[in-house]
């Protein structure tokens, strides 16, 4: 007989954890106590789950902070606002088109507000 090569196909989609977390765990409380717990997880920027884990285990809660102060968020938009108008402007100039005067004027105010923005940048750190 011929010996056949039986070749079987991966599997796709999202690869086998170590630790498999497949254990349900019921908790009685009242409406209260929930709303509390639910409070306490999202303030700490975990689900309910994560959260009653890690107070099981550890006792404490490390708070994951993600909100970027407002001044970072104001700059990030700012400089992006920026960076898209400079990318027109080369696009234009790539393309061998002039700019009009309107543009022109809007440069120059932008150039105006991105040294102002530096300038608000240097006095924060000094």
């Amino acid at each position: 007989m011929k010996q056949q090569n039986v070749q079987t196909k991966k599997k796709g989609g999202r690869p086998q954890k170590a630790v498999k977390k497949d254990q349900l765990l019921a908790l009685k409380c009242s409406l209260y106590e929930r709303r509390v717990i639910e409070v306490r997880a999202k303030s700490a920027n975990l689900s309910v789950s994560e959260y009653l884990c890690e107070i099981g285990q550890t006792g404490k809660i490390d708070r994951r902070e993600k909100a970027l102060p407002k001044e970072v968020l104001e700059l990030t938009g700012t400089l992006n606002h920026v960076a898209a108008n400079l990318n027109q402007i080369a696009k234009k100039r790539n393309g061998n088109e002039e700019l009009s005067p309107l543009e022109r004027a809007n440069l120059k105010v932008q150039s105006g507000d991105l040294k102002a923005l530096a300038s608000q940048i240097k006095s924060y750190y000094q």
